[in-house]
């Protein structure tokens, strides 16, 4: 879910960035939602703080209660979020230098009187990148279901005995694939490694490698010791690279 956080007090524009949004998302099989506000008040402080997906910020810097590079601030140093993208916009054009300096990890600054539309498209095609590497989902059909699973929702999968079905063992459940393990790896990025023909792990989610025991255990506590002998030598360089 990728939801898109527009705080304008502009009613026209606020309106026009949401058509912008929903045209480019047409693009794009995501689900997605839109979050309108016309000042930073406390309904916009409860958004931010909420687990609720990725987020992507369309801030005006000056509205009638509020600041949109102090909002900006407290998403990233007060909230810890470096991940959600922040998009300024704004006609006051000498807050430029400000905003750009203020060390808040922006993706752009955009001028309401210069091209506006255009840029956001433009930004919202970079935002999607950002998404797309950190938020991977993995899709597959299953009882005539269609499924989509994000990558970093995945701890391991595992191979389910006497079946040419897999086990997705996720932070919150587990959901069954059809395929070999095998077949399931070639739709996975290279976080997801196969340590043993009955295992594919996130290495991401992994709390500790025990080398002499061949104990993985993970951050939500499960572990595993189906380590082959011949991955072993891979983890390790693996579980160190990402230290």
């Amino acid at each position: 879910m990728i939801n898109f956080i527009i705080c304008e007090d502009e009613k026209k524009l606020r309106i026009s960035t949401m058509k912008e949004i929903d045209s480019f998302m047409m693009n794009y099989d995501i689900d997605y939602k839109i979050y309108e506000f016309d000042r930073y008040n406390e309904a916009f402080n409860d958004i931010v703080k909420k687990e609720i997906g990725f987020k992507i910020y369309l801030l005006d810097i000056v509205t009638k209660e509020g600041s949109g590079v102090d909002a900006a601030r407290v998403i990233r140093e007060q909230y810890d979020d470096w991940v959600s993208v922040i998009i300024m916009i704004t006609s006051h054009q000498e807050y430029k230098y400000e905003v750009l300096s203020s060390r808040l990890y922006l993706l752009d600054f955009i001028n309401k009187l210069d091209s506006c539309s255009k840029k956001i498209r433009e930004d919202l095609g970079i935002a999607m990148k950002a998404y797309d590497k950190k938020y991977k989902t993995l899709n597959y059909e299953y009882n005539h279901t269609l499924y989509k699973v994000e990558y970093r929702q995945i701890v391991y999968i595992e191979k389910e005995p006497d079946s040419k079905r897999c086990i997705i063992r996720t932070k919150e459940d587990q959901q069954i694939i059809p395929g070999t393990l095998n077949e399931v790896l070639e739709k996975l990025d290279d976080r997801f490694f196969k340590t043993h023909k009955s295992l594919i792990i996130n290495v991401d989610e992994i709390c500790r490698y025990e080398i002499r025991k061949n104990k993985i255990t993970f951050k939500n506590g499960d572990y595993t010791h189906l380590i082959s002998r011949n991955q072993k030598k891979e983890l390790i360089d693996r579980v160190s690279a990402r230290s």
